[in-house]
């Protein structure tokens, strides 16, 4: 069976072929903001395959549009939900539909890759914190803006502040760099702390997985974490894998 996975952000299109081994392959990402969007997708989809599954917290309007696209090639799409409990993940949420699919499929896959405490961390439009205890207990997160948003907002709030460039610096000595310093900082704080919260909720350090298109920029300042790039993907796998005879989430 071919299967393949997509995850429909907030800014971009990631996509890979399930491998045999039950991973995502290769990725291929896609800004959907730019011209063209669905028609350069359709060009990277097969001709025909067996199933597709979709991850997307987009808009209504582009999920449809994407899902229109996957129509054409595949025999069966299935669409991720957020679960209540789900391959040993258990939502804090009292509304599990309120919590975003992709934290709740990060969520999945780091419980797939160890029983063990994580504090999952999520960069892209925005910066999502989800802790995760041992027993596979979510007991909740933070949603913040992250550092491109920061630096986007004030940019837009005052022109002349450059909406990109420099480097991080605890101390800067220039615009570009205390903008970059700021906001990654800004960002460092709110895990640093949420880390430091945690260890004391658990009785136990978490550790830290980093994940998103915007993770690279604070990966130098987390030197302890795990970076897992595809993270949703993987947890998407995880959805597929579920949906095959014979197997079911537990």
């Amino acid at each position: 069976m071919t299967q393949w996975l997509f995850d429909l952000g907030n800014s971009r299109l990631k996509c890979a072929r399930l491998d045999d081994d039950g991973l995502p392959g290769e990725v291929t990402a896609f800004g959907h903001d730019e011209r063209g969007f669905v028609e350069a997708l359709r060009r990277h989809l097969p001709d025909q395959a067996d199933s597709a599954c979709l991850a997307s917290v987009a808009s209504p309007a582009l999920t449809l549009a994407v899902l229109n696209a996957l129509t054409e090639r595949f025999q069966r799409i299935s669409l991720a939900r957020t679960q209540a409990a789900f391959a040993g993940v258990r939502i804090a949420y009292a509304r599990p539909e309120k919590l975003g699919v992709d934290r709740f499929l990060a969520m999945i896959a780091a419980r797939a890759r160890s029983a063990r405490a994580w504090m999952i961390v999520g960069v892209g439009t925005a910066i999502t914190l989800d802790l995760l205890d041992a027993q596979g207990q979510h007991r909740g997160g933070r949603i913040g803006p992250s550092p491109g948003l920061m630096r986007g907002a004030l940019h837009q709030a005052a022109a002349h502040l450059p909406a990109q460039g420099g480097a991080y610096r605890e101390f800067a000595d220039d615009t570009e760099d205390a903008l970059a310093s700021g906001c990654e900082g800004a960002a460092l704080g709110l895990v640093e702390r949420s880390l430091r919260l945690a260890t004391r909720e658990l009785d136990e350090t978490p550790a830290l997985l980093l994940h998103g298109g915007g993770a690279e920029a604070l990966r130098a300042g987390l030197p302890a974490t795990e970076f897992a790039p595809s993270l949703v993907l993987e947890g998407l796998a995880q959805w597929a894998k579920a949906g095959r005879p014979g197997n079911a989430p537990a």
